[in-house]
Formats: C-alpha cells, structure tokens, sequence
C-alpha cells in the first residue's frame, strides 16, 4: 500500500521537556489507526503538528512526499479534544461554518451524521452536554471529503453504551482510500475495528504494527498489551 503520512524523527519539546521524542512512523492509505496511550502521552502535540498547528522542533513529517504546509490542510481534517465552536452556533451554524471554511465540506453528509449523532439543527452548540457536543465535533470532522482523518479522543465524554454506535458511524463515513488515526486511552472499543495500532509513551512510539500479527507474535489481545505496557 501506499505510504500517505510518513514521521520522521519527529520532536517537539515544551518548557524544556519533550512531549514528542524522536517519533517514526509510517501511514498507509486506507487503514485505520489506533494511537494509544494515557493522556500526557504525546498523542495530541504529535496529531497538532500532522495538521500544520504545531511546528516540529526537530525532524520532519511528509504528507504524501511534501511537508505539511498550506496545501496538506486542505486533505487533513483534524478534530481536536478541545471545544472550538462559537457560544452562538446553533448546529446548524456549525455545518454552515464548516460549509464556508472547507471546500471539501458535504452539507448532506453532514445532516446524515447529525441524524445518526441523534442532534438537531436547531440544537446550541454550547447547551449541549459533553457526550452530545463530542458527537457534533465527529460529525462535523467526518463530513469533510478527507484523505487523513485525525480523531483526538473521540470517545471523550460519551457514555459506553453508545461508544460502539460512534466508532461503527466513524468506519462507516470514510472510504478506503482515506486513512484514519483514533487517539485514545480507551482501548476495548476499538480494538475490533482498527488495522494497526501504535503505542505511545512518554512521547515515544514505543510499538507498532498491525494489530493482528501484534496479537499473534505477543500471544496477547491489544488490551492486554496496553495494560502490560502501561502499568
């Protein structure tokens, strides 16, 4: 398969304490990733600097060849752990300001998920409860046309029981020539769907590769290595 993402020694340091170390890695087209460990880990400031927010302190990433810059956005969609819609925006504004702000944007799309999210357009943004506005920030993210979805915490604040409707909606609204990364510390949800998984600690990718043959050389599901690597 072809490589869409390639990391390369990547290093970001805050205050004189690394948050990313040294981190390489590669990103295939059409699989989807698990990138997992504790919060603090790394996940978000490496994610940050895939999406052209963040720059490296040392090394480079190449999104299909080229550094991330202007034109890597446009293919990028990001959806940060953080809340970034306006107090105003009721969901439809959200979808509308999506519309305005990305050209790969699919209003139709869009109102699909907010159904399958069970949100109304009519909805506030800011009234919504932490699982609730999770849901608005997936669908808003999934309704772009992208070619490298990066999903920070999706799982943040929804309750267990509809965790496995949210990561079913997420396989099912990209196609196979998208890539997708899911951070989380949350592993049991996903290890069922995800193709390759890579563990992150203390700013390291510290393993990685595909979950199968990981289960297979470890004799260990991917929980069980989590456990046994973050304990």
């Amino acid at each position: 398969m072809e490589n869409v993402l390639e990391s390369i020694g990547v290093t970001k340091n805050y205050a004189g304490k690394a948050a990313v170390e040294n981190v390489s890695l590669k990103l295939e087209t059409g699989l989807v990733y698990a990138m997992l460990g504790p919060n603090g880990s790394g996940k978000t400031t490496w994610m940050k600097m895939v999406a052209g927010l963040v720059k490296p302190g040392k090394g480079e990433i190449l999104y299909k060849g080229k550094a991330i810059g202007k034109e890597s956005k446009k293919e990028i969609a990001y959806m940060s752990t953080e809340p970034y819609f306006y107090s105003w925006m009721t969901v439809a504004d959200v979808g509308r300001y999506y519309q305005d702000f990305f050209e790969d944007f699919d209003m139709d799309k869009y109102t699909k998920l907010i159904a399958d999210m069970e949100l109304r357009m009519e909805d506030k943004a800011n009234k919504l409860s932490s699982g609730m506005a999770a849901k608005l920030k997936i669908a808003a993210t999934l309704a772009r046309a992208a070619k490298l979805y990066l999903l920070d915490e999706p799982l943040n604040g929804i309750d267990i029981i509809a965790r496995e409707k949210i990561i079913t909606t997420i396989i099912n609204a990209v196609d196979d020539e998208s890539t997708v990364v899911i951070s989380s510390h949350l592993v049991d949800e996903l290890e069922a769907v995800v193709d390759s998984v890579i563990f992150i600690k203390e700013g390291r990718n510290i393993l990685q590769g595909e979950a199968e043959q990981l289960r297979e050389q470890h004799s260990k599901s991917i929980v069980e290595l989590y456990k046994e690597i973050y304990a």
